[in-house]
């Protein structure tokens, strides 16, 4: 038997509801399961030294790791972020598909690259929500984080710009990158933008994908704005890492069937 596993300090059962779907359909002998780690240099370690053949990488140790890896995919060297381990022979080597859910939402959602933008968050998921929006051609975007050498350091990266706070700043395209709103933390229940951001928006994006629903995609919706949710942003990243980990891609009934039997929980 193959193992994969993930590694977050808060796990959920969306990837392994997901992988573990997809391994029974396609007859695979593998399975998947969820860790949170008190040491990330032992955890890794332990991927190298038991043969772990993937590793998921989420909030907050996207940063963190590359230290710890032998090789950087370009998807992560790009933006300085992993959320994909593989491991060949002891090889490890880091990739990130949060970038390319990032990308093919936006495409798939028709999102105006006129449309200015608010990305609230600067650690590895909005490294690679702001480069995805660079890359599409968004030219109007705005990063909000407290911490100012980070959050600056994001926008200037990518010719954007940067402010500590919303202070009543509304755009087009409002983007939640941090764990506000996360099942299980201490702010499941805090609203990451104000009423007044979601109603002036006109596209509202939550990349927390525990809930599916969080209070901000709740919000949007009593709003009547279009959503685009975590959930969605998890299930095209968890896909790609399948097809990293195994070399196998699913058909697309298969991975419609892995995504409903993740989010029936």
């Amino acid at each position: 038997m193959t193992l994969c596993i993930s590694l977050s300090a808060r796990p959920s059962n969306n990837g392994t509801r997901f992988h573990n779907h997809l391994y029974e359909q396609l007859g695979l002998n593998w399975i998947y399961k969820a860790f949170a780690p008190t040491n990330l240099e032992q955890a890794i370690a332990g991927v190298r030294g038991l043969g772990i053949r993937g590793c998921a990488i989420s909030m907050p140790y996207k940063e963190d790791v590359i230290a710890l890896i032998d090789e950087m995919d370009p998807s992560a060297e790009a933006i300085d972020s992993v959320n994909t381990i593989v491991n060949t022979d002891g090889h490890l080597k880091a990739y990130n598909t949060d970038y390319t859910a990032i990308e093919q939402l936006l495409a798939a959602n028709s999102v105006p690259t006129g449309y200015s933008v608010l990305v609230q968050g600067a650690g590895g998921m909005a490294k690679a929500t702001v480069a995805a929006l660079r890359d599409a051609g968004f030219k109007d975007v705005t990063v909000i984080a407290r911490n100012e050498s980070t959050g600056r350091a994001l926008a200037d990266q990518y010719g954007f710009t940067w402010q500590a706070a919303l202070d009543g700043g509304t755009a087009d395209l409002i983007i939640n990158v941090t764990p506000l709103g996360m099942a299980g933390g201490p702010e499941a229940d805090t609203l990451s933008f104000p009423a007044g951001a979601i109603e002036a928006a006109k596209i509202v994006f939550d990349v927390v994908a525990l809930p599916a629903e969080t209070p901000l995609i709740q919000a949007a919706r009593t709003a009547g704005k279009p959503v685009i949710t975590g959930a969605e942003v998890a299930t095209i990243q968890a896909l790609e890492q399948f097809v990293l980990y195994t070399g196998v891609r699913p058909s697309p009934e298969q991975v419609r069937a892995a995504e409903e039997f993740m989010r029936a929980q």
